[in-house]
């Protein structure tokens, strides 16, 4: 297959209390296994296959809906696995520290900005922390979109997403987004999004 399912760094339980174990198991398995079956699916016969997923991403407007969405399925769910883990919160240091101080005037403004963006997303959809031409920005997109998308109102690289689709959390907070948003902040792995930041910056 050209897609496959990454392996999670941490068990389903590692996230607890903040992320159940069953919602992880269903979130991971079922329903970002089933993003990169129908990815596969979805580009099998086709060029498609042999490209990144950042690659067919970026001109995603020139295909079908079920590569749009399930591409943006596969990619976004790679990416919120990893700036999460046991062990998270607290804050950034170092560089991004000081770009975020720098953009939003402090962490907790950014806090506030992101968890914001996150809360009034309508429906299904991301929150996202993004790099632009050297600056960071917050905003978020519908459905399975994402930032690298030609079609985004905002693009840029993402180096910190938050999955706001009722899959994510509804087992543990049924109707409270907002508890949830406001416990993802204690399952961050700043490692990893200082990492993707440095990237943003070549």
């Amino acid at each position: 297959m050209s897609f496959q399912l990454p392996k999670l760094n941490y068990d389903y339980n590692a996230l607890e209390p903040y992320i159940d174990a069953t919602t992880m198991e269903i979130h991971y398995t079922k329903h970002h296994g089933g993003y990169t079956n129908n990815l596969n699916a979805a580009i099998e016969g086709t060029s498609l296959s042999e490209l990144p997923i950042e690659e067919i991403l970026k001109d995603i407007s020139k295909h079908s809906a079920a590569v749009r969405n399930n591409g943006g399925g596969f990619y976004n769910h790679n990416l919120f696995w990893e700036i999460m883990g046991p062990n998270g919160g607290g804050m950034p240091s170092g560089e991004l520290l000081k770009a975020i101080e720098k953009t939003f005037g402090s962490f907790q403004e950014f806090k506030d900005k992101f968890s914001n963006a996150a809360a009034t997303r309508f429906g299904s959809g991301w929150a996202w922390l993004i790099m632009q031409n050297g600056s960071l920005k917050v905003f978020s997109t519908p459905n399975q979109d994402n930032p690298l998308m030609d079609v985004a109102e905002q693009k840029g690289f993402p180096i910190l997403g938050l999955d706001v689709w009722e899959h994510a959390y509804y087992l543990k907070y049924q109707n409270r987004r907002p508890e949830y948003i406001n416990n993802f902040w204690n399952v961050i792995n700043w490692k990893a999004v200082e990492e993707k930041y440095m990237i943003g910056l070549k």
